[in-house]
């Protein structure tokens, strides 16, 4: 709604149910919504009041009033062109010698060039009225009344040229709100959609790293079940049964992880989400889908904030997720945790040699395809990328790549603390 339609409404509800004091703001709307209409209304009262008396006596000098009159009806559709005609009339009107009233359309002309123009072509309308004010006084006025005559219309000219000013500065006060007005909407709509697409872009993340994760997990358990059926069946029913743990631990991951988005959602506070303590978890979880893993943590974790707990778990969780998915068997990797009172370090190391697979120009492996960006370890909104959006959060960067003598790191430094707040 924009700020003139806003006043409008602000006065009509103020003055709708209080009879006479509505009719002001009515006026306003009607004059506003058909300025013709309303133009010619006081035209037409303007001709009552100042030449009712030559119209009943038809005089010749009432169709000098009319012309004088009549052009205000379109007095805000061309001001400047009514008041060039008004001003012709004027001075045939002093040429013939015809004395009428309606001489004030005049002043009224003058202020519609004042509230609609700039100030030059103001200034210009002005000294016409001044010439016509010094022709008029000369003319029709007796000797010792003509200074005060003229100083008294010069007056009433320049009052006129001052309201019609001080409205137009008004109008444009509020054509300037409302085109703020209008740039702060535009402006909250556009942090409105950019929150919906990090919020997107966050959810997008999080249900990668669960996903995937927890299904590379119970994929490499059930391969090594298939493989031990025959010959081990206790060890197939043992990762059959750490495939049932791992599905389940992924839906209440889903679960936790929905319900925190849904404020209506009971078991949202008895779920939190995962932190530093739950890495243990997740290098055991590896462990069973067959790459040994070992954690260590230094440094004190109980001050480091919840959401960049949560953002090292996930960091480690993708990280060993691409470990399981690309590295060949008998790979190792090591988790380690270091913390200080500014600073949160992470490291992901692992020592197998990247598993080769078949491409349409022969074979890859799968470090060069994560270096380049073409496998599932780097993507839009997920894998590395998504790391590093992570730790960009807090400030910091991730670096991944392959280590001289074969295998993988991914390290990552979140900060703390505001580096601005010191």
């Amino acid at each position: 709604m924009s700020t003139a339609r806003r006043i409008e409404t602000a006065l009509r509800r103020d003055g709708g149910g209080h009879g006479l004091a509505a009719v002001p703001a009515r006026v306003m709307t009607f004059t506003r919504r058909h300025p013709i209409w309303a133009d010619t209304t006081v035209a037409v009262g303007l001709v009552l009041i100042f030449e009712s008396g030559n119209l009943m006596r038809l005089s010749a000098w009432s169709v000098v009033g009319l012309a004088l009159i009549l052009p205000l009806a379109l007095r805000r559709r061309a001001p400047v062109a009514v008041f060039a005609v008004i001003a012709t009339v004027a001075l045939i009107q002093w040429i013939i010698d015809a004395r009428t009233g309606a001489d004030a359309s005049l002043l009224i002309a003058l202020y519609t060039v004042a509230a609609t123009q700039d100030r030059r072509r103001t200034v210009y309308a002005l000294a016409v009225v001044e010439v016509g004010i010094l022709l008029a006084v000369g003319s029709w006025t007796l000797d010792g009344y003509r200074f005060g005559a003229f100083v008294g219309l010069s007056a009433m000219a320049v009052t006129a040229v001052v309201l019609g000013a001080n409205l137009r500065t008004r109008r444009r006060y509020l054509a300037a709100l409302e085109d703020r007005a209008h740039r702060l909407e535009r402006d909250q709509e556009q942090q409105a959609q950019l929150a919906v697409a990090a919020e997107r872009a966050r959810i997008a993340r999080e249900m990668h790293d669960i996903v995937t994760h927890n299904l590379s997990v119970m994929v490499a358990l059930a391969d090594a079940a298939a493989m031990t059926v025959r010959s081990t069946p206790d060890r197939s029913a043992t990762a059959m049964e750490q495939v049932s743990g791992t599905g389940r631990q992924a839906l209440t991951e889903m679960r936790r992880f929905l319900g925190v988005l849904r404020e209506d959602e009971p078991d949202a506070a008895r779920h939190p989400q995962p932190d530093l303590a739950r890495l243990g978890a997740l290098a055991e979880q590896v462990r069973a889908a067959g790459l040994p893993t070992t954690l260590t943590i230094q440094g004190d974790t109980r001050e480091v904030p919840q959401g960049a707990q949560l953002a090292v778990y996930r960091l480690a969780q993708e990280a060993l997720t691409n470990t399981l998915k690309h590295a060949e068997p008998g790979a190792n990797a090591r988790i380690r945790v270091w913390s200080s009172p500014d600073r949160l370090e992470l490291s992901v190391v692992d020592d197998g040699r990247p598993r080769a697979f078949a491409t349409a120009g022969g074979t890859t492996s799968a470090a060069a395809t994560a270096t380049t960006g073409t496998g599932t370890g780097t993507g839009a909104g997920s894998g590395i990328a998504g790391m590093r959006e992570r730790a960009a959060v807090y400030g910091g960067e991730v670096a991944a790549g392959p280590l001289p003598g074969g295998g993988w790191r991914v390290s990552a430094v979140l900060h703390l603390t505001d580096p601005g707040g010191s």
